[in-house]
């Protein structure tokens, strides 16, 4: 990964993990810096399969596409960003998969097991915020996925806390956002302190 630097936005369905990669690549932008924006599942034709399929796909069968769709995602995409020297930031990455499966019924082992030879990030940032207001924002969406009906933010957020501390014991550099109170601008300002330290360390 020498030259890049790949940040990861994780967090609960409906905590604003999209726009807050959107705005934090603008404002990279703006500071000079060659961006590159993806998200997971990936672009790929796997990926579009998986985004496709979620409603039917599940269990074993999920968790082993997505992972699938990650390590092409990685070799085709992530990597050849980061060596011509991009910041590469991920909407989802193995955080994703360590909650999102389990909502499925898999272990967080076994998950693991399918995910443990991708690189980790330089950093990933994981979004928290209060479950009454991630629930009042699923409230307000047209349509829910699968999973999104099947789990709660309650139950999202206890598994992302598991997610988070089973990484940190394998030694990936992860950052809690605390997003209560704090409008994009607020929680991008977060992410940019701690991508400054990261990229002047």
């Amino acid at each position: 990964m020498t030259g890049g630097v790949f940040l990861v936005v994780e967090g609960p369905n409906s905590v604003g993990k999209t726009t807050t990669t959107s705005l934090l690549a603008r404002r990279l932008r703006a500071y000079g810096r060659a961006v590159h924006v993806t998200s997971e599942p990936s672009r790929s034709q796997l990926g579009r399969l998986i985004r496709a399929s979620e409603s039917t796909l599940s269990g074993r069968a999920l968790a082993l596409a997505v992972a699938a769709d990650r390590y092409h995602h990685v070799d085709t995409e992530i990597l050849p960003a980061l060596e011509a020297g991009h910041v590469v930031i991920s909407d989802r990455y193995v955080h994703s998969s360590l909650v999102l499966q389990r909502l499925d019924g898999l272990p967080l082992e076994e998950i693991w097991q399918y995910n443990a030879h991708v690189p980790p990030a330089s950093l990933s940032f994981y979004l928290h915020h209060a479950p009454q207001t991630l629930r009042q924002r699923l409230g307000e969406r047209p349509q829910l996925s699968r999973l999104e009906r099947d789990g709660s933010p309650e139950r999202e957020l206890a598994l992302y806390e598991e997610a988070f501390d089973f990484l940190r014991r394998r030694g990936w550099r992860q950052e809690r956002i605390d997003c209560r109170g704090l409008d994009p601008d607020g929680v991008v300002a977060m992410l940019l302190h701690h991508v400054d330290r990261l990229t002047t360390a």
